[in-house]
């Protein structure tokens, strides 16, 4: 059909769009999965080093301690002081003996000096400790018996109060007779741990009889490692999930009940590959989506337009709020043509409709404030000239029309809220007691909550809810100060406060202009803006000018015309 918009173009593209990223999705689950098995291999093969390199080394280790406790074994001095406690170990003189083992300790605390061990102790030939240096010597307590895992062996692993300890012995012997062996031991723990993290590029678990004793692990992921050791005591590792993520574990070397293990987190080691995977997947996919966009600037050249000069000037419609003029058809495709048909059909509903709904809002409520006003034949017009106060106090203050629009309206149903409030006591001739002016200060909360319901209404609401605030904060209902007020709600106070001073009341008869703006003045900056009150004195020939006509109109043709001109000068209509 001649005209009809061609949606298969449409369709097409965006299938074009969406099958490119499948495509790109799909290229990259696959680099994503290949990534990872090969930094799996990555992993274990780093670890399988690990465990060769460590092994020697440890192997090194446990040689160079027996090596090293031998040659300690053999310090004269030592041998020298340990036959001597010996001597006396079973005599009566109990100082001379701790005297004794004072001195072995010295001299073992010597020896510690030279080669910083964690451990360096002495026991007798039964395994008790009866002395002990270096940084671990508080683990190895005097009573302490220390016996390897395995009966016999001069280098193992050993438990000492809970610590464990990488164990190598040797006797102390004089003229071949045994008074002793000297143990060097170093402990198992975090800094050991840390060391072959350092080493192995990998964290260190060291387990034994089931348990962590040291590790460069978080507590959550010991916990569960630990838990897999257990159940896989015999195995050398492999790749294990925990928690939703993968990790390499391998077996390091074993020593009787102690265990090392190396324990590498897949998801970290394949970060670094995946970013660079992604970067280059994304490089791919701006490249074939610029190639799309490319194709779909060229279609939109025939299809987009019509679509985007009406959008276009729907929005410049909405910005202008110009409903007026309708949107001009283009001639394009039939459908176009039909929606803006449509829409301005909807369009001149909708402002017709707004327009009578507004009307009929605002003409209720003027007739709702002179009902108001007319309750007291005192107050008969006070809102209609408040606002014309206002507005031509906000004029002097070079307010913009939309905020004189808000004056105006606002100032108009600033009592709006007395509606609430019994005749007996808004129209009491007399001073009001604290109670009723307690309710007399309620009105601007009630008409707040009236005029709420009205959408429309709300830029008006502050003047209606906070008219009776003051720059001191001695005002109601908010007990606001100074800028807190807005200004419109400052501006209608002032105007407020003039048409009472000038007003005749049942209890005292109206005063001129002068004296309202010097009572103004007297109060200005506490109960009232001084920079508003400025405004009205400024105002005060216009207003004073516009008062004289109506006089004048009043008087040669009746007081309707007179009321006109007020609300046409104050900027009402």
């Amino acid at each position: 059909m001649p005209g009809s918009p061609p949606r298969f173009v449409v369709r097409t593209t965006i299938a074009t769009l969406v099958m490119i990223a499948v495509v790109l999705t799909a290229v990259f689950v696959t680099v994503a999965i290949n990534v990872r098995d090969r930094v799996r291999g990555v992993v274990a093969d780093k670890l399988e080093a690990g465990q060769r390199m460590l092994s020697t080394l440890e192997q090194r280790r446990a040689r160079e301690l027996t090596v090293q406790v031998a040659t300690l074994a053999e310090n004269p001095t030592l041998k020298a002081a340990l036959d001597t406690y010996n001597a006396e170990h079973g005599s009566a003189n109990s100082a001379f003996r701790d005297e004794m083992l004072a001195t072995v300790t010295r001299e073992l605390e010597k020896l510690a000096d030279r080669i910083s061990p964690d451990v360096l102790a002495v026991t007798d030939p039964s395994g008790h400790v009866l002395a002990a240096a270096g940084h671990r010597k508080s683990d190895w307590m005097l009573t302490t018996i220390v016996r390897p895992r395995q009966e016999g062996a001069a280098n193992a692993y050993v438990e000492v109060n809970g610590g464990v300890f990488h164990y190598a012995s040797a006797p102390v012997a004089l003229q071949d007779a045994v008074i002793g062996n000297l143990q060097l031991a170093k402990a198992l723990d975090a800094r050991y741990a840390q060391e072959l993290s350092s080493l192995s590029g990998a964290a260190t678990l060291v387990v034994s009889e089931g348990s962590a004793v040291a590790t460069t692990l978080t507590a959550p992921m010991t916990d569960q490692i630990v838990a897999y050791v257990r159940q896989n005591r015999d195995s050398s590792g492999g790749i294990v999930q925990l928690n939703r993520a993968e990790y390499a574990i391998k077996l390091l070397f074993r020593e009787g009940d102690t265990a090392v293990y190396a324990v590498d987190s897949i998801d970290a080691s394949t970060a670094l590959p995946m970013q660079q995977a992604l970067r280059a997947v994304l490089a791919i996919a701006i490249g074939s989506f610029l190639f799309a966009s490319i194709a779909s600037i060229w279609l939109a050249r025939t299809i987009s337009r019509p679509i985007d000069t009406l959008s276009t000037s729907i929005s410049d419609m909405t910005e202008s709020r110009d409903f007026d003029n309708p949107i001009r058809a283009t001639g394009h495709t039939l459908e176009i043509d039909t929606l803006t048909g449509a829409f301005n059909t909807m369009m001149r509903s909708v402002v017709t409709a707004e327009a009578e709904t507004r009307s009929a809002y605002v003409g209720a409520i003027r007739a709702l404030a002179l009902a108001l006003d007319a309750r007291d034949p005192y107050t008969a017009g006070h809102s209609e000239r408040v606002s014309a106060l206002s507005v031509a106090v906000g004029r002097q203050m070079g307010l913009p029309d939309d905020q004189l629009d808000i004056l105006r309206l606002g100032a108009l149903l600033h009592d709006i809220g007395k509606i609430g409030i019994s005749d007996a006591v808004l129209r009491k001739p007399g001073p009001l007691t604290a109670e009723e002016f307690d309710v007399i200060q309620e009105h601007p909360a009630v008409g707040a909550r009236i005029l709420r319901s009205v959408p429309f209404l709300a830029p008006h609401l502050p003047i209606v809810e906070l008219h009776h605030e003051r720059p001191d904060g001695q005002g109601y209902p908010h007990r606001l100060r100074g800028d807190e007020i807005p200004l419109v709600a400052r501006i209608v106070h002032v105007a407020d406060a003039f048409d009472a001073i000038t007003s005749a009341r049942a209890y005292r008869p109206a005063r001129g202009s002068a004296d309202a703006l010097r009572e103004l003045w007297r109060h200005a900056g506490s109960q009232f803006d001084a920079e508003v009150v400025q405004a009205l004195a400024a105002a005060m020939p216009a207003i004073e000018l516009t008062t004289t006509e109506m006089a004048r109109d009043a008087a040669t043709q009746g007081a309707g015309h007179a009321a006109s001109r007020l609300a046409i000068v104050g900027g009402v209509r």
